[in-house]
């Protein structure tokens, strides 16, 4: 049994980051491949821990494998910068994966990156309210059917940041933010948008995340990432050096 939050959720250690990506990806594609009824939507994140994730699911074996043409590709969150600057993540997922993987423009959804934040955010959930069909959220059936999280060290996960006013946010889908340190303001998710997934993974690894884990896995109210949950299947998938003594 699956568990709904990230307290409860099932915990997948791999020894280094390598056997924990190529785990990712093997599942992934799995997935992908078992539902052949409509779309197959992704909610990617940014960051470094997914990188080699994306990279690996542009080369051999896999890029000959995935069904690109039904698969339709969502960004969790972003700066709110031109899509070719280096600190985008739709640019680096433009690197790494969408331009050389064969999938159709049509299905790859960037976050705009014109106007004002709250432009931009109100964009992206009319996009998504489009993509899904309804205007509100219904029971048992998600926006995405894969959405992939990250965690920061103080936490946060998406562009969910400690203290600040998107995590009051109920209704929204997507919220502009300006976290507390950081020099861009963001674009993200919320966490309704985010518990609207059939399968949700956090993907943590090296030694500096070890105590934001251990803080998620107790339910520390400091960490954003601790509110997370799903609509089906959240788990976690981590390398020995992220994984706190209390689970191994």
């Amino acid at each position: 049994m699956s568990g709904h939050d990230t307290a409860s959720a099932p915990v997948e250690i791999f020894k280094n980051a390598s056997e924990a990506t190529h785990h990712l990806a093997d599942w992934l594609l799995k997935l992908t491949l078992e539902k052949t009824d409509g779309p197959f939507s992704l909610a990617l994140s940014g960051g470094s821990t997914p990188q080699p994730l994306y990279s690996l699911m542009a080369s051999e074996p896999y890029v000959s494998r995935f069904p690109w043409a039904r698969m339709q590709f969502f960004i969790g969150d972003d700066r709110f910068l031109p899509h070719d600057h280096q600190d985008s993540n739709y640019g680096m997922l433009q690197r790494l994966l969408f331009s050389r993987a064969p999938i159709p423009a049509d299905n790859i959804h960037p976050i705009p990156a014109t106007g004002t934040a709250e432009e931009a955010a109100k964009s992206y959930e009319a996009l998504l309210k489009r993509f899904y069909g309804a205007d509100q959220f219904e029971k048992d059936r998600p926006l995405f059917d894969f959405n992939l999280l990250g965690l920061g060290d103080d936490g946060h996960t998406a562009s969910l940041f400690p203290g600040q006013p998107v995590l009051n946010e109920k209704t929204a889908w997507v919220s502009s933010c300006v976290p507390p340190v950081a020099p861009y303001t963001r674009v993200t998710l919320t966490y309704p948008a985010i518990h609207a997934s059939r399968h949700l993974v956090l993907f943590v690894e090296g030694a500096g995340k070890k105590e934001a884990v251990k803080k998620v896995m107790s339910k520390d109210p400091s960490c954003p990432a601790s509110a997370i949950t799903g609509m089906d299947d959240v788990r976690w998938i981590l390398d020995e050096p992220a994984t706190p003594d209390c689970v191994k």
